[in-house]
């Protein structure tokens, strides 16, 4: 989606709140011993509440509201019976819409204890994304994105998983450009219009390069098997800089 009104903009920034706020209050209600189909549901009245509909249900009839992925998991877990445990990874997304407009979070959370180097990893991933983010503004290439974050990760000796991109987003969860990669690509000529809506979300690794499915038909984990954390904004490209509609307010 391109913003060319004003209204759009606040459409967005609403939408934008509510599904920061929403994985913000299931992050602050986490704590071992609950299962994720627990957690799923404080998402799913959280939403219920502010008149949004979750996207990955509307859209695509995932079972569940939100995707909530522990440890080994590292995308589109599906909300069940997994209890979630002291020193575990967990990684909320939170997609929803509300009056025709969509928005798309997440981030990955430790339930302390956690070793040092997984601690360092969540800080670096969610450093990839703002350095991501720094690269999203009117007419500058859509590679540019990954070529940042892949220098980053390369000076520290991460990897990214190479096939889970970011992706337009605003009138629906998933829209031109859909497949926008934050990693180092050489084939992506594209360039960022003014308003244009997008979501920046590396997958940053201690060694994992794809994702691979679960018999589940949803669930993804790393392959070769390896840490992984996600951090997500929904951004806005201006002349000056990227709106960040995501966040917590």
């Amino acid at each position: 989606m391109t913003i060319t009104k004003q209204d759009e903009l606040d459409k967005l920034e609403e939408i934008g709140r509510i599904v920061a706020n929403t994985m913000q209050a299931m992050a602050k209600a986490m704590t071992p011993g609950m299962t994720t189909r627990e957690l799923d549901e404080i998402g799913r009245v959280f939403l219920e509440r502010e008149g949004a509909v979750s996207a990955p249900q509307s859209c695509y009839d995932f079972p569940g509201t939100t995707c909530i992925s522990v440890n080994e998991e590292i995308a589109h877990g599906i909300p069940g019976d997994r209890v979630i445990a002291r020193g575990d990874l967990v990684n909320i997304d939170v997609s929803a819409s509300k009056d025709g407009y969509f928005a798309d979070t997440g981030a990955t959370f430790r339930l302390a204890p956690v070793r040092a180097s997984l601690d360092r990893l969540c800080r670096d991933g969610h450093r990839a994304m703002q350095i991501g983010i720094a690269q999203v503004g009117s007419n500058k290439s859509l590679a540019g994105i990954g070529a940042a974050i892949g220098r980053f990760a390369q000076a520290r000796d991460y990897t990214l998983i190479r096939n889970l991109a970011s992706h337009g987003v605003g009138r629906s969860l998933h829209e031109y450009p859909e497949e926008i990669a934050t990693w180092p690509t050489q084939h992506d000529k594209r360039r960022i219009n003014k308003g244009l809506v997008l979501t920046v979300e590396p997958f940053l690794s201690k060694g994992g390069l794809w994702a691979a499915e679960l018999d589940d038909g949803w669930t993804l984990y790393s392959q070769p098997s390896a840490p992984v954390v996600q951090y997500e904004h929904t951004v806005v490209a201006t002349d000056r800089r990227a709106i960040i509609l995501t966040l917590p307010g």
